[in-house]
C-alpha cells in the first residue's frame, strides 16, 4: 500500500535533508510526529520538494517543526536510510544530506513545537545516547563538537 504522497514503498529513494543544529554544547532534536520514525527523537529535517533547492527545503523543514530560522552551512554527512517492512520491502527509503546549521547571530534559541513535530528540545551532546539518535547521528555530533575546540 502506497501512501499519497509516494513516501511509504517509494519507486526510488527520496532525498531528504538534516539540519545539525549546535548551539554550545547543545543540539537541537526533533521528536518526529509523522512516519517514519514516528515518536523517535532525530536530527530536524524532512524530504525535499519538488523545485525546491537543497537549503530552502531545510529552512522549511527546520521552521516547521521547531519555529527557528536558521543559516546553512556546509554538508557534513550524507547517509542512507533504509526501513524495512515485515515482508523485507524497502518501506522507506531516504538519501539524507546533513548540514550543519545555526541560528543567526542575535536570532533566538527558543525553539518551539512545530506542525511535524511532536516535542522539541536541546539537548546536551554528552546526553544524546539517551535519546537514541536515528542513524548514528549522536556519534557524529558528538566528534563535531570536540573537533571545534
Amino acid at each position: 500500500m502506497v501512501m499519497a504522497d509516494g513516501r511509504r514503498h517509494p519507486e526510488r529513494p527520496i532525498v531528504a535533508v538534516g539540519a545539525v543544529i549546535l548551539d554550545g554544547d547543545r543540539v537541537l532534536l526533533v521528536k518526529r510526529g509523522q512516519e517514519p520514525l514516528k515518536g523517535e527523537w532525530s536530527l530536524p529535517g524532512g524530504a525535499v520538494e519538488i523545485g525546491e533547492t537543497l537549503q530552502a527545503a531545510l529552512t522549511r523543514e527546520v521552521r516547521e517543526e521547531t519555529c527557528l530560522d536558521i543559516e546553512v552551512g556546509p554538508v557534513v554527512e550524507v547517509l542512507d536510510s533504509i526501513r524495512r517492512d515485515a515482508d523485507g520491502r524497502p518501506e522507506y527509503h531516504y538519501i539524507i544530506i546533513d548540514y550543519r546549521c545555526r541560528v543567526p547571530d542575535g536570532g533566538t534559541t527558543a525553539a518551539a513545537c512545530g506542525s511535524d513535530a511532536a516535542d522539541v528540545r536541546w539537548v546536551p551532546v554528552a546526553d544524546l545516547a539517551r535519546y537514541h539518535v536515528s542513524i548514528g547521528r549522536g556519534r557524529f555530533c558528538s566528534s563535531r563538537l570536540r573537533s571545534r575546540s
